[in-house]
């Protein structure tokens, strides 16, 4: 628990967590008949093209096969056969007709909860509550997918509006939530993002609204905080972006505690092979604020999913699924939710239709591998 892994530990970690470690641990899974008179291989390849919404009925089955589909090993054999697909995950507001509870919060301030969106089979669930949270997530908690978990942070008590260092861990594995090891400090509308098996967090302010530049790594395997290199500037709402194709983290604009709401044209983005954070002038609009409609594309350009599209209007929150990018639409906070498409073989925007309960307000989201 707490920080104690050094700023080696985490450099190694992120650039070799999803291959170096892999390969030589599911040599300890050759030797076991996973299905009654089959091969050891061919049982192993039946249950590696199970789809993941069998998982935890599988678990059920044996204690092996249980040990299998729980392992870290098995989640990084069906990533590198392709056998793992893109969910995207949104922190949303319950309509007022869904509040949980007895409804006594439907004057206040909005409730919210994970919604999961399954691009493969157009399915909507939402997530059961966060431990310590039954009637709604900490309010402008922080989100972020890490080799088949969601992580939960921060953001400040539904009820006192008091920030909080909480975390929460959810496994698509298993189906249930964990606590994990606190947050280092107390932080409001810093930025976030899963990268290599790390969830990077940097910038936002404290508790008396001064600007951060402070930065840490969360490795949810070992449940384990580890500091960072520090940004060259405080960065308060800054937005946090992961880089598939060059595995590096990026935080984009953010104001000092001076300059409150002047939002940077700059971002910082660190590179977890060196170690080293390094400044992009011009990355961004001045002025504007980057939380949560900046996207990096593939060719790791930063982009504006509000300006990617002209039928794109205000209120644009997009998570990257690969080919697709699911577009969240909404002309103010409360207002009715509306949903697309971004991508495909056509390129083009394609409106998509949710269930009711599915249609309140979506704060921020990411996407998960699952």
């Amino acid at each position: 628990m707490g920080a104690k892994l050094c700023h080696g530990c985490v450099t190694y970690l992120s650039s070799s967590i999803l291959f170096t470690r892999r390969s030589e641990d599911m040599e300890r899974f050759d030797s076991i008949e996973w299905v009654p008179n089959l091969p050891v291989d061919i049982g192993l390849e039946c249950l590696t093209r199970l789809p993941y919404s069998a998982h935890s009925a599988a678990s059920g089955v044996c204690r092996k096969w249980r040990g299998l589909l729980q392992s870290p090993e098995f989640y990084i054999h069906r990533w590198r056969l392709g056998y793992t697909h893109k969910v995207a995950c949104l922190v949303q507001a319950f309509p007022p007709q869904n509040l949980p509870g007895d409804g006594s919060k439907s004057r206040g301030s909005p409730s919210y909860a994970v919604t999961v969106f399954d691009p493969v089979s157009g399915s909507w669930e939402r997530l059961p509550p966060v431990p310590r949270y039954p009637c709604g997530l900490p309010l402008f908690c922080q989100i972020a997918g890490c080799e088949g978990k969601l992580v939960v942070m921060g953001g400040w008590d539904p009820q006192s509006y008091d920030p909080v260092t909480d975390v929460f861990v959810y496994d698509f594995t298993t189906q249930e939530w964990r606590a994990g090891a606190p947050m280092p400090s107390k932080r409001s509308f810093f930025a976030a993002a899963g990268v290599g098996g790390l969830v990077y967090v940097a910038g936002g302010h404290d508790e008396n609204k001064n600007a951060l530049s402070s930065a840490w790594a969360y490795d949810p395997r070992r449940d384990e905080w580890a500091g960072l290199p520090p940004l060259s500037q405080a960065r308060d709402e800054c937005g946090g972006l992961a880089a598939a194709d060059s595995g590096e983290f990026w935080v984009v604009s953010g104001y000092t505690t001076e300059r409150q709401g002047a939002f940077e044209g700059s971002a910082e983005i660190y590179n977890p092979a060196s170690g080293e954070w390094r400044m992009v002038d011009g990355a961004w609009e001045t002025g504007r604020c980057p939380r949560p409609s900046t996207g990096v594309a593939r060719d790791g350009q930063l982009v504006s999913w509000a300006e990617s599209n002209s039928e794109i209007r205000v209120g644009v929150c997009g998570i990257h699924l690969g080919e697709l990018t699911l577009l969240t639409l909404s002309e103010y906070q409360g207002a009715h939710q509306g949903f697309s498409t971004l991508g495909g073989q056509s390129g083009k925007l394609t409106k998509i239709s949710v269930p009711e309960e599915f249609s309140g307000f979506v704060q921020s989201g990411c996407c998960v591998e699952i």
